[in-house]
């Protein structure tokens, strides 16, 4: 009899440390499952308390990100007058370059044209893409002063033909070459850079292939820098 009580008594111990351990267990168990329920709930919109339309954006999280444009896409008014420029620069130095075709005697002033036709027939697909992106709207015809350079080149013919091309056109070139790199230089619409620098590429090309004909003048080139210089 005496040896069943120490058996009982030694093995009720036993027990209880199951019980401490067993509860352990538990509890550890509750305390993950807490856990990892507070990480999904910070992760989870819903759970955190943010409204949240399943495959749809928030209308009000839309407007908010459009009335705040991103850092460095502000558009300027020197910016959209640059388009415009663009812009009626190809309504008539397209048809120049065609008029070159026809009444050009000089093999060089025909290469021009075929120059100024193939840039700014890019530029012109180029600028048109820009200004609907950015809402700028374009004019359809050029300026004034640009159609009366080109009835200039209509009623010419030869040799008085290459000349006034050649001049008209440099001039045209030289002046707004300086604006672009105004342009360019204090834009901050990625867009806007990105015409900036391949209007300078065009127009650098057009500067040599003009200056190539041999009939630019250097009256041409003073009226240029009289334009360009500071004030």
């Amino acid at each position: 009899m005496p040896s069943n009580r120490r058996a009982a008594a030694s093995a009720l111990p036993m027990r209880t440390i199951g019980i401490i351990i067993a509860a352990c267990a538990v509890v550890a168990t509750l305390l993950i499952v807490t856990r990892g329920g507070d990480e999904e709930a910070a992760a989870d919109p819903v759970s955190a308390g943010v409204p949240q339309h399943a495959g749809a954006h928030d209308a009000a999280a839309d407007t908010a990100v459009g009335a705040a444009a991103p850092e460095g896409q502000a558009l300027t008014e020197v910016d959209k007058t640059f388009l415009v420029k663009v812009r009626q620069a190809g309504l008539w130095e397209i048809p120049a370059g065609k008029l070159a075709q026809t009444h050009a005697s000089s093999e060089s002033v025909k290469r021009a044209g075929l120059h100024l036709i193939d840039g700014h027939s890019k530029l012109d697909q180029l600028v048109r893409e820009d200004a609907r992106i950015l809402g700028v709207a374009l004019p359809n015809e050029a300026t004034p002063e640009q159609q009366g350079f080109v009835k200039q080149m209509e009623n010419a013919q030869g040799p008085e033909f290459d000349r006034i091309f050649a001049n008209l056109l440099r001039a045209s070139h030289g002046k707004i070459f300086a604006t672009i790199a105004e342009v360019r230089a204090g834009t901050q619409n990625d867009l806007i850079r990105r015409h900036a620098r391949q209007a300078n590429q065009t127009v650098l090309d057009h500067l040599e292939v003009l200056e190539d004909t041999g009939f630019v003048d250097s009256a041409t080139f003073q009226e240029v820098e009289t334009a360009v210089k500071p004030k």
